[in-house]
């Protein structure tokens, strides 16, 4: 009942497709104005057998960022990973709930680039990737707690097997 396609599923649909966030104040005194927008790709999900049944769960994600000084605008190409882990248990009647673990920014890779060489500069000396990291992994985390993400993270048995008989 809880195989890898259900549970990325359930993930894709946490998740969504695409989102904006922003304009958020950041850096010293709020200066700098950063404005992203997040595309999330399918989950790729591994199934692990043990004593428990896991999963290893990776979200790839594309993020356009604008970081907005007042003075100029430099724009970012971020392409990254979320690394999650979940378990699944049983629940009472027949159902299996899928927890998520909440990532911590190491939990989080990205690979951040720029066309230009003041944009390169500002995404090392402003942290920006580091940045970005922490912003996920705290995003993400509220997403797990959300009560959207509670329901898709329960899966039916008894619904699942009565509609497999029904079309059988």
């Amino acid at each position: 009942a809880v195989t890898e396609e259900r549970v990325a599923a359930a993930l894709a649909e946490i998740a969504g497709d695409e989102f904006e966030m922003g304009p958020m104040a950041q850096g010293p005194g709020g200066l700098a104005k950063v404005t992203a927008r997040v595309k999330v790709n399918q989950p790729h999900v591994r199934r692990n057998l043990g004593d428990t049944l896991t999963f290893a769960i990776r979200i790839p994600l594309e993020i356009e960022l604008i970081v907005d000084l007042r003075i100029d605008r430099q724009r970012f190409k971020v392409d990254g990973d979320i690394a999650l882990r979940a378990t699944a248990r049983a629940a009472e009647p027949l159902l299996l709930v899928i927890d998520v673990a909440k990532p911590r920014p190491s939990d989080i890779a990205v690979h951040v680039t720029s066309k230009s060489v003041r944009g390169e500069i500002l995404r090392i000396i402003g942290g920006i990737d580091t940045e970005i990291r922490r912003f996920i992994a705290a995003h993400v985390a509220e997403e797990v707690d959300s009560p959207a993400s509670q329901q898709a993270k329960v899966i039916d048995v008894a619904e699942a097997v009565s509609s497999a008989w029904d079309q059988g």
